[in-house]
């Protein structure tokens, strides 16, 4: 399973996921907490997330972190750990 995360509202997901034909779950983290639990950002009030990338397995534990994502070599990277 593949979900992204942002701190923007239900509508600016669904319209980001509309205009960009982005196939997987949007979850939104208005009031920050995902984002501070994982890392992506150190206050609530934060304008905005750092990209990183969680492998999480089947049993719920993290397998791999990326905290920097090149967007050029980031899909290859996460196949290559899941497969």
């Amino acid at each position: 399973m593949i979900l992204g995360c942002s701190f923007d509202s239900v509508a600016d997901n669904a319209a980001f996921a509309d205009k960009l034909g982005y196939p997987f779950a949007l979850l939104c983290d208005t009031g920050r907490k995902i984002g501070m639990a994982y890392g992506a950002c150190e206050t609530p009030d934060a304008g905005y997330a750092k990209r990183i990338t969680y492998v999480i397995d089947d049993k719920g534990i993290i397998t791999h972190a990326l905290p920097k994502v090149d967007p050029t070599t980031h899909t290859a990277k996460v196949l290559q750990m899941v497969s």
